[in-house]
């Protein structure tokens, strides 16, 4: 088996069977916010894309990049497509060509038979409304003699599927850095902002290490992040300038804590790079550049590097940026009404969990949300809110003019806006933004409508604990921390006091705990 990274979360997984191309990405995504890092622009696409099946986890924007899809990769290819609860990623990928859908079932192993030989394939599919863009994906891939495991960014709650219909997983690759907007847009002081950054640096890391030491695979290679920020206004997010709380680690950094935590068969790869395995063996691992140079891209020459890139990516920038609706003066009440309360008055669940106005600041314009009543409304002289959002107005304007179904996808991910809230982070608040159309809201609405069981119990540190976490039903004898009284759980990092099952990153989700 031989597999090419691509860039970002892209793979090209080649075997006697046929390639898979999986998450190519090279186009800005995010409001030209992220870029592909290092640089995979200049790769034969064409060639890449010329495969016998496709693989697209999910539709976040650094995973679905409509326009190379719709240019460079064959419409005849396979499209090996996960079991989500709504149709989203068919019919967008339907809409640029592609006709061959192979519908797999969440966490059953399929065997697809071609003159060329068999595959056996498996996409754990998750169907939270946190996951993604409602549903993230993961893909286990054996062609008889190697199996490969692309965790890409998904965060599986249990992997036992995998190991009991594969066996040992050869190459496992998996998101380790951050690909979120907190804690950098949020108004707070400067010392609880570095505090949270560091936090969330170390925590995604060791969420990156549970994963890996529960598949157990021979190799691991990390991928998925980080981004590169080209745009002067962003330049500051890119972690090259030894900022302990930047939440944007690269590859380099996390081969250095996994080696520090007793495991050095982590690969370092970019774009072009190309591993050949047979079963758990390593053949070969060649780059496109000499390997120093390889490494000085993510060590002594990052910035360096970065900056160049920045410069050459200026007129693709530019362009993304002149693609953006005009911040012109009329109000945006009357739009953000048409499109917002028919959604609210579907989801009374996620409105009743949000539980409180939110106020939008688009420019000189005050608009709330009111969710308790379901209208969208102007602000009222001193009016204080619990929830906040500095958008700028084009950016809004863009997302209405486009119909675009996900504000999390488009304006959240972008970075390009600032928020506050009193309290902690509400699930219900970013779940609502990105279920913008009948078929996800009505989704999302009955999820959070379901209960979840909790009746099943585990013994962690002293403490007698629900096994499933209240949040997204990860295990938590796998993703479980305790530290005193409080319990952190890794899979998102929410928090719970474990003296009354209090939670401690946003309101209900309550645990069930007691001293046994």
């Amino acid at each position: 088996m031989q597999v090419t990274s691509v860039g970002h979360a892209g793979f090209r997984i080649d075997t006697q069977a046929g390639g898979i191309l999986c998450d190519p990405w090279v186009n800005p995504a995010y409001f030209a916010s992220w870029f592909p890092f290092p640089d995979n622009s200049q790769l034969d696409w064409d060639s890449l894309g010329n495969c016998d099946y496709l693989y697209i986890s999910h539709l976040h924007k650094d995973h679905f990049d409509a326009e190379l899809l719709a240019q460079h990769v064959n419409k005849d290819a396979v499209v090996l497509l996960p079991d989500f609860p709504v149709p989203d990623l068919r019919n967008e990928l339907a809409k640029l060509g592609f006709h061959r859908f192979f519908e797999t079932t969440d966490s059953v192993k399929h065997r697809i038979s071609r003159p060329k030989g068999d595959l056996d394939v498996m996409v754990i599919a998750l169907r939270a409304p946190a996951d993604g863009p409602i549903g993230d994906s993961a893909l286990a891939v054996c062609d008889g003699v190697t199996t490969a495991f692309n965790m890409n960014d998904a965060r599986p709650v249990d992997l036992d599927v995998l190991t009991s219909e594969f066996g040992h997983v050869d190459v496992h690759m998996l998101q380790y850095s951050g690909a979120i907007w907190y804690p950098m847009v949020y108004e707070m002081p400067a010392r609880a902002k570095e505090a949270f950054g560091i936090q969330k640096r170390q925590r995604q890391m060791d969420r990156a290490r549970q994963y890996i030491a529960q598949v157990g695979a021979s190799w691991v290679i990390p991928s998925a992040g980080p981004p590169c920020f080209l745009d002067p206004e962003l330049r500051h997010l890119n972690d090259d300038h030894a900022d302990p709380a930047n939440i944007f680690p690269d590859q380099m950094v996390f081969l250095d804590q996994l080696r520090r935590h007793g495991r050095d068969r982590g690969l370092l790869m970019m774009p072009g790079s190309t591993a050949e395995f047979c079963g758990a063996q390593l053949d070969s691992l060649s780059h496109p550049l000499p390997t120093d140079e390889v490494e000085a891209i993510f060590t002594t020459g990052k910035a360096a590097y970065i900056a160049d890139y920045a410069a050459r990516m200026q007129p693709a920038l530019a362009a993304e940026k002149a693609s953006w609706a005009p911040a012109a003066g009329e109000s945006l009440l009357e739009p953000l009404r048409a499109v917002f309360e028919p959604i609210m008055l579907a989801g009374d669940e996620i409105c009743d969990g949000i539980g409180y106005p939110a106020e939008l600041v688009l420019g000189p314009q005050r608009v709330v949300l009111d969710f308790p009543k379901r209208t969208v409304r102007e602000a009222i002289p001193d009016e204080k809110f619990r929830y906040g959002f500095a958008i700028p107005p084009e950016l809004v304007r863009t997302v209405l003019r486009d119909n675009e179904p996900d504000w999390v996808n488009t304006i959240f991910l972008s970075t390009r806006f600032k928020a506050w809230r009193v309290g902690g982070y509400n699930e219900y608040l970013y779940t609502f933004f990105k279920c913008l159309t009948d078929e996800r809201i009505a989704y999302a609405d009955g999820w959070f409508g379901e209960a979840h069981d909790d009746t099943a119990s585990i013994t962690l540190d002293g403490w007698e604990i629900q096994r499933r976490c209240p949040h997204l039903k990860a295990d938590l004898s796998k993703f479980g921390v305790v530290e005193g009284s409080t319990l952190t759980c890794n899979l998102h990092g929410w928090q719970w006091n474990l003296e009354n099952g209090r939670c401690l990153t946003t309101r209900g989700h309550e645990l069930r705990s007691c001293r046994p």
